[in-house]
């Protein structure tokens, strides 16, 4: 996509200083290696780079002025100068707080104490990363849409169909018509019996998932409204997305791979889209969710010999 394209997905404001850094691990994987080079910078030492001129970061990262106004546009900021003041504020952010004690660099021989710290602190990072980057005009279009499409299908294989099947089983229980689709045969074959007022989600951390593209291509084609809940706003998925809801790019390890650390930011980012859908639909949700717990209520009752 050009950077038109991917501009068109962040809201007309600046991010906040605090969601900068949180901007810079979604974006940094597809960015260029000189535009790396710039994001690293900033989000390694802002208030350093703060106190730069346009050309003294240039110089500073081995790249050019130019790279480096284009380095501040895809993170979100008209220019350069908007960004430095993000820089500066990001910078008295840290001063003000205390380093995290922990990283999420799990080794083999960590005690069990340790990794339930490591892994806890990841977490918390991850949904604070989410939370910062998450366009809210793009998610409530795309809640908008949910709340009355006479029919919603949910892509994803891995562990984001685990993601989609949640999904589907909250919406469900409001009332709504919604199917979760690991299949990418029948994914497929439902999609094309979409059309307008139907709503088309894939769920795809790499943004690049063949079997998860497709079906949503599909729904496109067939005029259905399509969301794509993705680390990747850049990526394939986003061509027929219609709204995109960026997920959280956590770092991942060889004891703990993109597929555990994604589904934690997709987990946030569909339970955001779920209670957004319940408030517009609070009428008919209520009522259904009340029956649903209802239903099931005998099934949690010890039974008596």
């Amino acid at each position: 996509m050009t950077s038109d394209v991917k501009e068109s997905f962040s809201s007309d404001s600046p991010p906040a200083p605090a969601a900068l850094a949180a901007k810079v691990r979604t974006l940094a994987p597809s960015m260029t290696r000189s535009m790396q080079l710039v994001a690293e910078a900033v989000a390694g030492d802002p208030a350093g780079c703060a106190a730069l001129t346009v050309t003294g970061l240039a110089e500073r990262t081995g790249t050019s002025e130019a790279t480096v106004v284009r380095t501040a546009r895809l993170l979100g900021y008209p220019g350069y100068r908007d960004l430095r003041l993000a820089l500066a504020g990001l910078a008295a952010h840290q001063e003000s707080g205390r380093a995290p004690a922990v990283t999420a660099d799990i080794a083999v021989d960590d005690p069990i104490a340790d990794v339930v710290a490591k892994l806890a602190y990841d977490e918390q990072q991850t949904l604070a990363d989410t939370a910062a980057g998450l366009d809210t005009v793009q998610l409530g279009a795309a809640v908008a849409a949910a709340s009355t499409a006479r029919r919603i299908d949910i892509y994803g294989v891995g562990a984001s169909s685990l993601v989609g099947q949640d999904l589907a089983q909250k919406l469900l229980r409001i009332g709504l018509i919604a199917h979760a689709h690991m299949d990418p045969h029948l994914a497929v074959t439902n999609a094309v019996q979409l059309r307008s007022g139907d709503v088309a989600i894939a769920i795809t951390h790499s943004g690049s998932t063949g079997d998860v593209i497709e079906p949503l291509r599909v729904a496109f084609d067939h005029g259905a409204t399509t969301i794509a809940i993705t680390g990747r706003p850049d990526g394939p998925v986003s061509q027929y997305a219609d709204h995109v809801l960026t997920t959280s790019t956590a770092r991942e390890s060889e004891l703990r791979p993109a597929a555990m650390s994604s589904r934690t930011s997709q987990l946030l980012v569909v339970d955001c889209l779920f209670i957004g859908v319940a408030q517009r639909t609070y009428e008919t949700a209520a009522p259904a969710l009340a029956a649903s717990y209802e239903a099931l209520a005998h099934r949690h009752t010890p039974r008596t010999r």
